[in-house]
């Protein structure tokens, strides 16, 4: 067994770069699953240039025979997966009077169907102790109108992210929604660099302690 395996779902620039790098830092190997080849090879150029400590394919998390197929093969490639992190979510500027059920359910299948799927290829490599993280959002809370599709996604991960904590917790595998309470942005709390380092510090709690809703609020 090598270094720990991070396999970061929907990476790319911001919140999810963030976490990639952040983990590496800290030894481990790195998995990575992003819609935009251009992004995804960024960052992985921008983590090692060993495909010993990162790898990456390009696919649309939707997809759930193409994402399956990804995350089973970055599990088989590193022998195990320590860490999933789950970053994807839709955003449609639409109304609930102009949203359509389609949309809707389109929009869901992104923020919180995808999940499903990224665990269940995760799981055959996942062993005591690892760990599923997910970037939450006060959308959850606090739905905005104007994009009334991402405070469903955002509420629904929350969750998901709770029934699978509570399933999988006797196999020594924990979940975790870090809810993030406030705008990202370049500067201050929000950064994605601070956002990743509270992610980093959720999936490492103490067991006897855990919380599958972890708030981050700056």
């Amino acid at each position: 067994m090598g270094n720990p395996v991070i396999v970061v779902v929907a990476a790319g620039p911001g919140v999810s770069g963030s976490v990639a790098r952040l983990f590496a830092t800290h030894g481990y190997r790195v998995g990575l699953l992003g819609a935009d080849r251009a992004a995804v090879e960024e960052l992985a150029a921008s983590i090692s240039s060993d495909e010993e400590r990162v790898r990456w394919t390009v696919v649309d998390v939707t997809d759930v025979e193409a994402t399956t197929s990804a995350v089973t093969g970055l599990g088989a490639a590193f022998g195990q997966i320590d860490v999933l992190h789950f970053n994807p979510s839709a955003f449609r500027p639409k109304h609930p009077l102009n949203l359509t059920v389609e949309e809707l359910l389109s929009d869901v299948a992104v923020g919180v169907g995808a999940l499903l799927t990224a665990v269940q290829a995760a799981h055959p490599f996942m062993s005591s102790g690892a760990r599923i993280t997910v970037t939450g959002s006060m959308a959850a809370d606090r739905p905005s109108p104007a994009a009334a599709s991402l405070g469903i996604q955002k509420a629904g991960v929350r969750n998901l992210v709770q029934s699978l904590d509570a399933h999988l917790g006797p196999e020594g595998i924990r979940a975790v929604c870090v809810t993030v309470r406030g705008t990202l942005g370049r500067e201050g709390a929000f950064t994605p660099d601070r956002v990743a380092q509270a992610i980093f510090a959720a999936a490492r709690q103490e067991p006897l302690v855990w919380q599958a809703e972890i708030p981050y609020a700056g």
